[in-house]
């Protein structure tokens, strides 16, 4: 059975991939004008993909016997769209880290499905890091 210190990372998850797909929808909404022409439908989609981690992290922790979190983290969604991007872009950097420290707790648990779980969703969240960093180098 998982350990309360990998629920408890699990629903810490759970709430980043929440506050995450709440944020980058609202700055999907709220952008103008040229530049925000160019990323706003790539933002949207980011922002469901966010949704759906969040639903796979639930599922694998309420089959681990724990009980999913409805609490995002902390919501920014910026004044500009430099400091929307900038923010995202660090937003990322943290889930980057949280999921590797979750992958290697998987590993010394022998939680193979778990840890499976985090690998695939950690390639997307480099590949989010990426759209973040590649949209700031044009700012």
């Amino acid at each position: 059975m998982a350990s309360k210190e990998l629920l408890d990372m699990l629903n810490k998850a759970i709430a980043r991939e929440i506050q995450v797909s709440i944020q980058y929808m609202w700055q999907h909404v709220q952008w103008k004008g040229v530049e925000g022409m160019a990323v706003k439908d790539e933002l949207r989609n980011i922002a469901i993909t966010e949704m759906k981690h969040a639903e796979s992290i639930a599922e694998r922790l309420n089959y681990l016997g724990g009980k999913p979190t409805t609490k995002p983290e902390p919501i920014f969604v910026g004044e500009t769209l430099k400091e929307m991007i900038e923010q995202d872009k660090k937003d990322e950097e943290q889930a980057i880290e949280l999921y590797k420290q979750i992958i290697d707790l998987c590993r010394k648990e022998n939680d193979e499905t778990t840890k499976k779980l985090f690998r695939d969703i950690l390639g997307d969240e480099e590949g989010h890091h990426d759209t973040f960093t590649s949209l700031l180098e044009g700012m």
